[in-house]
């Protein structure tokens, strides 16, 4: 335990962060490709400790899947304090007071395998998305083309607002900045969680955050018709119009060159909180998606791609999130959890 240097298969613990809807105490596996891809020594970060397994006493892939078992059961609400405002992890409790009852160290190994296939297939999807994310970009890059349209004639911007209490439904998916940064998916949940109005989204939009602009955050989306979609009013709900589909729209805002104009347009006294105003974004010149012609379905076929694949993901990580209590409390034997698996993968 501690703050040294990091190795392959130690366990990262954030330790700070955490918040009322969301427990501080999550985990992460840190991976010989991690280590490899930071020229000299990697050490762990202030708002974070490491858990080094012994590997003749656990397996560190097992350890590390209870770990996200206990995350996800909620038992890190107990070992959470708030100090000066900030939500922090014991983590010196929690390390000292938790008992694991470990099974044989060939089972050990077997859960984390087929965990594992899950979390693996789900990374090479995201390596599939963030490539042809790179190529549509590329391809609407401002310097390409000529031509250029204030962002309102090509799009509208939709405000119609939900109290997410009010609705009937037992879930919601919930469109939010800190959902866009960790995986750009949305979080399904209860819309009681959710403590004020949020944007509705009930067709393809594409949502451009207003806050801290500087920070790229487009976002393409498309739905999912079973649940209400509602998103933060941290962006802006852009609604394409003159025949450009969303994919299109998304390339041209998405682009650093048009990002950097809306940063130097931002008001507030606080770095961290900087918004631009949404008539402003609206007057922005961007790249006229309409001269696109044979590019334009290169974009919208990358982008599809980019769509199947994180969708493909979302249905993985919910039979990953299935299996693990399972798998943990002995329910379902290692076999049968293969067979599910390989019918997945």
């Amino acid at each position: 335990m501690g703050r040294r240097l990091l190795r392959a298969n130690d366990i990262l613990i954030e330790t700070a962060g955490g918040s009322r809807e969301r427990p501080t105490g999550r985990s992460v596996l840190v991976s010989q490709d991690v280590l490899d891809a930071f020229p000299g020594d990697v050490t762990c970060a202030s708002f974070a400790r490491f858990l080094r397994v012994d590997p003749d006493v656990a397996s560190p892939r097992f350890i590390y899947w209870y770990l996200q078992h206990l995350y996800a059961r909620g038992d890190m609400w107990m070992h959470q304090v708030q100090h000066t405002g900030v939500a922090r992890f014991q983590f010196t409790r929690f390390s000292q007071t938790h008992k694991v009852q470990l099974p044989v160290r060939a089972e050990q190994e077997a859960v984390a395998d087929v965990l594992g296939v899950l979390d693996d297939k789900i990374a090479v999807n995201e390596r599939i998305a963030v490539t042809a994310d790179e190529l549509a970009l590329a391809l609407a890059l401002d310097e390409r083309w000529e031509k250029r349209i204030r962002l309102g004639e090509i799009a509208d911007l939709s405000k119609v607002q939900q109290v997410p209490q009010e609705l009937s439904d037992d879930l919601v998916d919930h469109y939010s900045l800190p959902a866009f940064d960790s995986r750009k998916a949305p979080d399904r949940c209860s819309p009681l969680s959710i403590k004020s109005g949020k944007f509705v989204i009930d067709s393809p939009a594409v949502l451009l955050s207003k806050l801290n602009p500087e920070i790229p955050r487009a976002w393409d989306v498309v739905p999912d018709g079973s649940v209400p979609s509602l998103a933060s009013t941290e962006f802006l709900v852009l609604v394409p119009g003159l025949g450009i589909s969303t994919h299109e729209l998304w390339s041209v805002v998405a682009q650093r060159k048009f990002l950097e104009e809306l940063a130097a347009k931002v008001t507030g006294t606080s770095k961290s909180h900087q918004r631009v105003r949404p008539a402003e974004v609206m007057e922005t010149e961007v790249v006229d998606p309409r001269q696109f012609g044979e590019v334009g379905g290169q974009i919208r076929s990358l982008a599809q791609s980019i769509l199947a694949a994180r969708r493909e993901s979302k249905t993985l990580a919910t039979l990953r999130d299935t299996l693990l209590p399972q798998l943990m409390s002995g329910r379902l034997r290692v076999k049968d959890a293969e067979k599910i698996v390989e019918d997945q993968v």
